[in-house]
């Protein structure tokens, strides 16, 4: 007998034609994550086998769980004989006296000669008459014993261990995260890719106003969501210049509204360029005067790109909370401020008049944008190539 690791499908199992293209993607995304490891894997349409050395069974369960598209990952023992014998001796493993527990089998072997629901209380007869102070309970068990018989032999096991969920990233196209140093644009970038959709990253950079620790934070961040199965590009913007034109030229309190105008702009400009299916942002509804649904209308009348809002109706503790899930919050409150907080008014317009956004923008050089694009400084997170250009 020997251990090894199951796989049950997640959200990937409502899928009919395409789904063994889920399935495929999801053997390579975890291949990516633990291939030091040196697995052997076999799968079919409901189940994915992980064989792995003893030795690094925790480390790469603890992998797993961040490999989105796994519903349940379990430990399993496993052998070949499906004698009632072997499964008895199996079962005997994961159970322990003083308990109460309930058998579960799964007969997906129709030629087995015993019906599931008759092996469960043969083998529950078993337990309870070779091992000291067992009781049934069928409602509420301090432990499952679940037996799965396959064609190719039986598995054993107890609770599994929940997974991510979603779909295996990289099913469901490219999308583009206007990434910056807060909270809240790195959690909009895991709930993406929870739905299978892969990241690549645009942040906006104003040096000298903005500190190379602040640019860190930022490829930090993007980092942890390379520990989720991304292995997204990092597009860093020279936004100084445009900046401080907005700075210089126009109303202070549409500063903001400006200059999130201008970064839809060259975020178009990035997303058609690199084939970006949509942009993501971090924003919710509301939760700083940029973020008001009138404020929202104006900044989107630059683009007819998709824009999605992942955290558009969540809460800020709500956001929070998933980001210390994932790890990303202490990285967040780091002190390093990033162009969104700098020249910031000291009354920021909650609801911006469309005409008068456009008449702030008529003797606006847009060339900036073009210049800022064909400056871009991209950060490979795939193969960590340092960045080296623009400084």
């Amino acid at each position: 007998m020997e251990k090894i690791i199951m796989i049950k499908y997640g959200e990937l199992t409502t899928k009919k034609d395409n789904r063994n293209f889920f399935i495929r993607t999801l053997e390579n995304n975890i291949i990516n994550s633990i291939k030091e490891y040196n697995p052997k894997i076999r799968k079919d349409y409901f189940r994915m086998f992980i064989i792995i050395n003893a030795e690094y069974l925790n480390i790469v369960i603890e992998k797993l769980k961040n490999i989105f598209g796994i519903h349940e990952i379990a430990e399993c023992y496993y052998e070949k004989d499906k004698s009632f014998e072997t499964i008895c001796e199996l079962c005997t493993k994961i159970i322990k006296s003083n308990n109460s527990f309930k058998v579960i089998t799964n007969r997906s072997d129709k030629n087995y000669p015993i019906k599931s629901m008759d092996l469960s209380k043969q083998v529950g007869g078993y337990l309870l008459k070779n091992i000291k102070n067992l009781t049934v309970d069928v409602h509420d068990p301090n432990i499952e014993v679940n037996i799965e018989i396959r064609k190719e032999g039986v598995y054993v096991y107890s609770a599994g261990i929940k997974g991510s969920g979603g779909y295996p990233t990289g099913t469901l196209g490219k999308a583009l995260l206007m990434l910056s140093g807060g909270i809240d644009s790195v959690v909009a970038g895991y709930l993406t890719m929870k739905r299978g959709v892969k990241i690549d990253f645009i942040y906006f950079e104003s040096l000298p106003h903005t500190s190379l620790e602040a640019r860190e934070k930022v490829i930090s961040l993007a980092k942890i969501l390379k520990e989720y199965g991304n292995n997204g590009k990092l597009y860093i913007i020279p936004f100084t210049k445009i900046q401080e034109t907005i700075y210089k030229d126009m109303s202070p309190e549409y500063m903001i509204t400006m200059m999130r105008r201008m970064m839809y702009r060259i975020a178009e400009k990035v997303a058609k360029k690199y084939k970006s299916n949509v942009i993501i942002n971090g924003e919710s509804i509301g939760q700083v005067a940029s973020q008001t649904l009138t404020s929202i209308n104006v900044v989107n009348e630059v683009t007819n790109y998709p824009i999605i809002r992942p955290l558009s109706s969540f809460d800020k503790l709500e956001i929070i909370e998933i980001a210390k899930k994932i790890g990303s919050y202490e990285i967040s409150i780091l002190p390093y401020e990033d162009c969104c907080t700098i020249f910031v008014p000291t009354h920021p317009v909650i609801n911006p008049n469309l005409e008068f956004a456009k008449k702030q923008e008529e003797n606006f050089d847009f060339a900036l944008l073009d210049e800022a694009v064909n400056n871009i400084l991209i950060l490979d997170l795939k193969n960590e190539v340092e960045q080296n250009d623009y400084l």
